[in-house]
Protein backbone atom coordinates (compact mmCIF):
# COMPACT_ATOMS: atom_id res chain seq x y z
CA UNK A 1 0.00 0.00 0.00
CA UNK A 2 1.24 3.47 -0.90
CA UNK A 3 -0.23 6.69 0.44
CA UNK A 4 0.50 10.38 0.82
CA UNK A 5 -0.72 13.95 0.86
CA UNK A 6 -0.89 16.42 -2.01
CA UNK A 7 -1.64 20.01 -1.01
CA UNK A 8 -3.12 22.42 -3.57
CA UNK A 9 -2.13 26.08 -3.21
CA UNK A 10 -2.65 29.17 -5.34
CA UNK A 11 -4.31 32.53 -5.66
CA UNK A 12 -8.07 32.96 -5.23
CA UNK A 13 -10.13 31.62 -8.14
CA UNK A 14 -7.20 29.74 -9.68
CA UNK A 15 -9.33 26.61 -10.05
CA UNK A 16 -8.10 24.57 -7.06
CA UNK A 17 -11.48 23.27 -5.92
CA UNK A 18 -12.58 22.28 -9.43
CA UNK A 19 -9.29 20.44 -9.88
CA UNK A 20 -9.67 18.76 -6.49
CA UNK A 21 -13.13 17.43 -7.34
CA UNK A 22 -11.88 16.10 -10.65
CA UNK A 23 -8.87 14.34 -9.09
CA UNK A 24 -11.02 12.79 -6.34
CA UNK A 25 -13.69 11.76 -8.82
CA UNK A 26 -16.49 13.20 -6.68
CA UNK A 27 -17.63 16.60 -5.49
CA UNK A 28 -16.12 17.35 -2.09
CA UNK A 29 -15.54 21.11 -2.38
CA UNK A 30 -18.00 23.71 -3.66
CA UNK A 31 -17.01 25.75 -6.69
CA UNK A 32 -17.82 29.20 -7.99
CA UNK A 33 -16.44 31.79 -10.37
CA UNK A 34 -16.22 34.14 -7.39
CA UNK A 35 -12.96 34.37 -5.40
CA UNK A 36 -12.78 33.22 -1.76
CA UNK A 37 -15.28 30.42 -2.33
CA UNK A 38 -13.20 27.93 -0.30
CA UNK A 39 -13.11 28.96 3.36
CA UNK A 40 -11.76 25.83 5.07
CA UNK A 41 -8.99 23.37 4.51
CA UNK A 42 -10.78 20.53 2.68
CA UNK A 43 -9.40 17.03 2.29
CA UNK A 44 -10.52 14.91 -0.65
CA UNK A 45 -9.50 11.26 -0.91
CA UNK A 46 -8.78 9.31 -4.09
CA UNK A 47 -8.77 5.55 -3.66
CA UNK A 48 -6.66 3.62 -6.18
CA UNK A 49 -6.16 -0.17 -6.35
CA UNK A 50 -2.80 -0.01 -4.57
CA UNK A 51 -2.66 3.55 -3.26
CA UNK A 52 -4.54 6.29 -1.46
CA UNK A 53 -3.93 9.96 -2.26
CA UNK A 54 -5.22 12.60 0.15
CA UNK A 55 -5.65 15.92 -1.63
CA UNK A 56 -5.76 19.04 0.54
CA UNK A 57 -7.63 22.01 -0.91
CA UNK A 58 -6.78 25.36 0.68
CA UNK A 59 -8.34 28.82 0.49
CA UNK A 60 -6.80 31.07 -2.14
CA UNK A 61 -3.96 33.19 -0.77
CA UNK A 62 -4.36 36.87 -1.59
CA UNK A 63 -4.00 40.33 -0.12
CA UNK A 64 -6.45 40.46 2.81
CA UNK A 65 -8.68 43.48 3.34
CA UNK A 66 -10.83 42.07 6.19
CA UNK A 67 -10.34 39.68 9.11
CA UNK A 68 -12.09 37.08 6.95
CA UNK A 69 -9.36 37.43 4.31
CA UNK A 70 -6.69 37.20 6.99
CA UNK A 71 -8.30 34.05 8.38
CA UNK A 72 -8.41 32.42 4.94
CA UNK A 73 -4.71 33.15 4.38
CA UNK A 74 -3.92 31.75 7.83
CA UNK A 75 -5.94 28.61 7.06
CA UNK A 76 -4.02 28.01 3.83
CA UNK A 77 -0.61 28.50 5.48
CA UNK A 78 -1.56 26.34 8.46
CA UNK A 79 -2.57 23.53 6.11
CA UNK A 80 0.96 23.52 4.72
CA UNK A 81 2.61 23.68 8.13
CA UNK A 82 0.46 20.97 9.70
CA UNK A 83 1.54 18.30 7.21
CA UNK A 84 5.24 18.77 8.13
CA UNK A 85 5.69 18.83 5.13
CA UNK A 86 3.19 17.39 2.62
CA UNK A 87 4.50 14.75 0.25
CA UNK A 88 3.78 17.02 -2.72
CA UNK A 89 2.75 20.65 -3.09
CA UNK A 90 0.80 21.36 -6.25
CA UNK A 91 0.73 25.05 -7.12
CA UNK A 92 -2.28 25.87 -9.28
CA UNK A 93 -1.97 28.63 -11.88
CA UNK A 94 -4.82 29.99 -13.97
CA UNK A 95 -3.93 29.77 -17.67
CA UNK A 96 -6.18 32.75 -18.42
CA UNK A 97 -4.48 35.11 -15.92
CA UNK A 98 -0.91 36.42 -16.14
CA UNK A 99 1.66 35.27 -13.63
CA UNK A 100 1.82 37.92 -10.93
CA UNK A 101 3.45 39.07 -7.73
CA UNK A 102 0.92 37.09 -5.68
CA UNK A 103 1.98 33.85 -7.38
CA UNK A 104 5.63 34.60 -6.65
CA UNK A 105 4.92 35.36 -3.01
CA UNK A 106 3.08 32.05 -2.62
CA UNK A 107 5.92 30.14 -4.26
CA UNK A 108 8.50 31.81 -2.03
CA UNK A 109 6.51 30.84 1.06
CA UNK A 110 6.49 27.11 0.29
CA UNK A 111 8.58 24.90 2.60
CA UNK A 112 11.97 23.98 1.22
CA UNK A 113 12.77 20.41 0.29
CA UNK A 114 9.22 19.46 -0.73
CA UNK A 115 8.37 17.91 -4.08
CA UNK A 116 6.57 20.52 -6.18
CA UNK A 117 4.27 20.39 -9.18
CA UNK A 118 2.83 23.23 -11.25
CA UNK A 119 -0.68 22.63 -12.60
CA UNK A 120 -1.75 25.19 -15.19
CA UNK A 121 -5.55 25.04 -15.05
CA UNK A 122 -8.55 26.15 -17.10
CA UNK A 123 -7.00 24.87 -20.31
CA UNK A 124 -10.54 24.38 -21.64
CA UNK A 125 -11.00 28.17 -21.54
CA UNK A 126 -7.51 29.30 -22.51
CA UNK A 127 -6.03 29.32 -25.98
CA UNK A 128 -3.06 27.10 -26.77
CA UNK A 129 -0.89 30.22 -26.88
CA UNK A 130 -2.03 31.24 -23.38
CA UNK A 131 -1.29 27.80 -21.96
CA UNK A 132 2.18 27.70 -23.51
CA UNK A 133 2.90 31.24 -22.30
CA UNK A 134 1.86 30.37 -18.75
CA UNK A 135 3.98 27.22 -18.73
CA UNK A 136 6.95 29.23 -19.99
CA UNK A 137 6.42 31.93 -17.36
CA UNK A 138 6.08 29.35 -14.59
CA UNK A 139 9.46 27.87 -15.51
CA UNK A 140 11.01 30.52 -13.24
CA UNK A 141 9.68 28.55 -10.25
CA UNK A 142 11.85 25.54 -11.11
CA UNK A 143 9.21 23.01 -10.03
CA UNK A 144 9.78 19.27 -10.34
CA UNK A 145 7.04 18.84 -12.95
CA UNK A 146 4.55 20.88 -15.00
CA UNK A 147 1.11 19.85 -16.23
CA UNK A 148 -1.53 21.69 -18.30
CA UNK A 149 -4.95 20.54 -17.09
CA UNK A 150 -8.65 21.31 -16.95
CA UNK A 151 -10.54 20.39 -13.80
CA UNK A 152 -13.80 21.05 -15.65
CA UNK A 153 -13.27 18.67 -18.59
CA UNK A 154 -10.67 16.38 -17.03
CA UNK A 155 -8.11 17.14 -19.74
CA UNK A 156 -4.63 16.20 -18.53
CA UNK A 157 -5.78 15.16 -15.06
CA UNK A 158 -5.21 11.41 -15.52
CA UNK A 159 -1.55 12.05 -16.31
CA UNK A 160 -1.32 14.35 -13.29
CA UNK A 161 -2.93 11.71 -11.06
CA UNK A 162 -0.50 9.08 -12.31
CA UNK A 163 2.40 11.39 -11.49
CA UNK A 164 1.16 11.88 -7.92
CA UNK A 165 0.58 8.14 -7.42
CA UNK A 166 4.01 7.20 -8.76
CA UNK A 167 5.71 9.49 -6.26
CA UNK A 168 4.05 8.05 -3.15
CA UNK A 169 5.98 6.03 -0.62
CA UNK A 170 4.74 3.07 1.37
CA UNK A 171 2.18 4.05 3.97
CA UNK A 172 -1.16 3.28 5.59
CA UNK A 173 -4.63 4.05 4.34
CA UNK A 174 -5.58 7.22 6.20
CA UNK A 175 -9.27 6.94 5.31
CA UNK A 176 -11.61 3.94 4.96
CA UNK A 177 -12.66 2.97 1.41
CA UNK A 178 -16.08 4.66 1.67
CA UNK A 179 -14.69 8.05 2.75
CA UNK A 180 -13.94 10.80 0.24
CA UNK A 181 -13.53 13.77 2.61
CA UNK A 182 -12.81 14.63 6.24
CA UNK A 183 -15.49 17.30 6.60
CA UNK A 184 -18.59 16.59 8.72
CA UNK A 185 -21.93 16.15 6.97
CA UNK A 186 -23.30 19.35 8.51
CA UNK A 187 -20.56 21.42 6.89
CA UNK A 188 -21.16 19.70 3.55
CA UNK A 189 -24.83 20.69 3.75
CA UNK A 190 -24.12 24.30 4.73
CA UNK A 191 -21.60 24.59 1.90
CA UNK A 192 -24.11 23.22 -0.63
CA UNK A 193 -26.54 25.95 0.42
CA UNK A 194 -23.82 28.62 0.17
CA UNK A 195 -22.84 27.37 -3.29
CA UNK A 196 -26.40 27.86 -4.53
CA UNK A 197 -26.45 31.36 -3.06
CA UNK A 198 -23.14 32.19 -4.74
CA UNK A 199 -24.61 31.13 -8.07
CA UNK A 200 -27.60 33.46 -7.70
CA UNK A 201 -26.31 36.56 -5.90
CA UNK A 202 -24.33 39.30 -7.63
CA UNK A 203 -21.86 42.00 -6.61
CA UNK A 204 -20.33 41.87 -3.12
CA UNK A 205 -23.23 40.18 -1.32
CA UNK A 206 -21.84 36.62 -1.60
CA UNK A 207 -18.82 37.60 0.53
CA UNK A 208 -21.17 38.83 3.27
CA UNK A 209 -22.86 35.45 3.59
CA UNK A 210 -22.12 32.59 5.95
CA UNK A 211 -24.22 29.44 6.36
CA UNK A 212 -24.44 27.18 9.41
CA UNK A 213 -26.49 24.07 10.19
CA UNK A 214 -28.14 24.84 13.53
CA UNK A 215 -30.66 22.00 13.90
CA UNK A 216 -30.69 18.45 12.54
CA UNK A 217 -33.59 16.05 13.02
CA UNK A 218 -34.37 12.83 11.10
CA UNK A 219 -36.54 14.56 8.48
CA UNK A 220 -35.65 18.22 8.99
CA UNK A 221 -32.45 20.22 8.74
CA UNK A 222 -32.30 23.91 9.58
CA UNK A 223 -29.63 26.20 8.12
CA UNK A 224 -29.12 29.77 9.31
CA UNK A 225 -27.88 32.16 6.63
CA UNK A 226 -26.03 35.13 8.10
CA UNK A 227 -25.81 38.45 6.26
CA UNK A 228 -24.15 41.67 7.42
CA UNK A 229 -26.90 44.25 6.86
CA UNK A 230 -30.67 44.37 7.09
CA UNK A 231 -30.88 45.51 3.46
CA UNK A 232 -29.25 42.23 2.39
CA UNK A 233 -31.79 40.06 4.18
CA UNK A 234 -34.60 40.82 1.72
CA UNK A 235 -32.33 40.14 -1.25
CA UNK A 236 -31.43 36.68 0.06
CA UNK A 237 -35.06 35.83 0.87
CA UNK A 238 -36.32 37.09 -2.49
CA UNK A 239 -39.77 38.28 -3.48
CA UNK A 240 -42.25 36.14 -1.57
CA UNK A 241 -39.42 33.85 -0.47
CA UNK A 242 -38.66 32.81 -4.04
CA UNK A 243 -34.85 32.97 -3.68
CA UNK A 244 -34.80 30.75 -0.61
CA UNK A 245 -37.13 28.22 -2.26
CA UNK A 246 -34.87 27.99 -5.31
CA UNK A 247 -31.75 27.65 -3.17
CA UNK A 248 -33.32 25.02 -0.93
CA UNK A 249 -34.60 22.95 -3.85
CA UNK A 250 -31.26 23.04 -5.67
CA UNK A 251 -29.27 22.21 -2.51
CA UNK A 252 -31.53 19.25 -1.67
CA UNK A 253 -31.14 17.94 -5.20
CA UNK A 254 -27.35 18.35 -5.05
CA UNK A 255 -27.16 16.53 -1.71
CA UNK A 256 -29.73 13.84 -2.50
CA UNK A 257 -31.84 14.76 0.53
CA UNK A 258 -35.07 13.17 -0.67
CA UNK A 259 -37.81 13.37 1.93
CA UNK A 260 -35.89 15.83 4.10
CA UNK A 261 -37.21 19.33 4.77
CA UNK A 262 -34.35 21.82 4.42
CA UNK A 263 -35.37 24.90 6.36
CA UNK A 264 -33.47 28.09 5.49
CA UNK A 265 -33.60 31.15 7.74
CA UNK A 266 -31.83 34.47 7.24
CA UNK A 267 -30.49 36.56 10.11
CA UNK A 268 -28.38 39.70 10.36
CA UNK A 269 -24.91 39.42 11.90
CA UNK A 270 -23.57 42.99 11.56
CA UNK A 271 -20.18 43.19 9.81
CA UNK A 272 -19.31 39.62 10.78
CA UNK A 273 -16.46 39.26 8.28
CA UNK A 274 -14.74 42.28 9.85
CA UNK A 275 -14.99 40.92 13.40
CA UNK A 276 -12.36 38.25 14.23
CA UNK A 277 -14.52 36.49 16.85
CA UNK A 278 -17.47 36.30 14.45
CA UNK A 279 -15.23 35.04 11.63
CA UNK A 280 -13.92 32.24 13.86
CA UNK A 281 -17.47 31.28 14.84
CA UNK A 282 -18.80 31.33 11.26
CA UNK A 283 -15.93 29.23 9.91
CA UNK A 284 -15.94 26.62 12.68
CA UNK A 285 -16.92 23.29 11.08
CA UNK A 286 -18.54 22.02 14.29
CA UNK A 287 -22.32 21.75 14.01
CA UNK A 288 -25.17 19.43 15.06
CA UNK A 289 -24.41 15.81 14.27
CA UNK A 290 -26.59 13.71 11.99
CA UNK A 291 -29.35 11.91 13.90
CA UNK A 292 -28.73 8.84 11.77
CA UNK A 293 -26.22 6.21 13.02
Amino acid sequence: MRSGFVTLVGRPNAGKSTLLNCLVGAKVSITSAKPQTTRLRVMGVRHLPDAQIVFVDTPGIGKPVTPLGEKLNETARTALADLEPPDVICMVLDATAPLGRGDRLIWESLPAGTSTVIAVTKCDRASRAQVLAQLAAAAEFDADAYFPVSGKTGEGTEVLLEHFAAGLGEGPAYFPPESITDLPDAWRISEAVREQLLARLADELPYSIAVRVTEWEPNRIRCDIAVERSSQKGIVIGRGGQMLREVGTAARRELGLDGVYLELRVRVEPDWQRTPDAVARMLAPEAPSSPHP
